[in-house]
């Protein structure tokens, strides 16, 4: 059997496995981007896909925390759409 990759929520601070969750990148360059295929180089922070979650992260400034830098509105409408699909 093969291990299944676990990863925290900065919001519900969850342990869930890593396919539910997307990542968010702060890039050594200091631009915040979410990062699609989970490689993406700089420090990440995790968030489950929830729209609700979104919300909490934008109102607990949970991401700016994790990232250690400012948070634009305009990546969380980013998310809300990637995770609408």
């Amino acid at each position: 059997m093969r291990k299944i990759p676990m990863r925290k929520c900065v919001v519900t601070q969850e342990q869930l496995p890593k396919k539910e969750l997307v990542r968010v990148v702060r890039t050594p360059e200091g631009n915040v981007v979410i990062d699609r295929t989970g490689r993406t180089n700089g420090r990440g922070a995790y968030l489950k896909k929830d729209p609700s979650i979104i919300e909490l992260a934008k109102k607990k400034k949970a991401l700016a925390r994790a990232l250690e830098c400012e948070i634009d509105d305009s990546l969380y409408e980013e998310l809300k759409e990637f995770m609408n699909g």
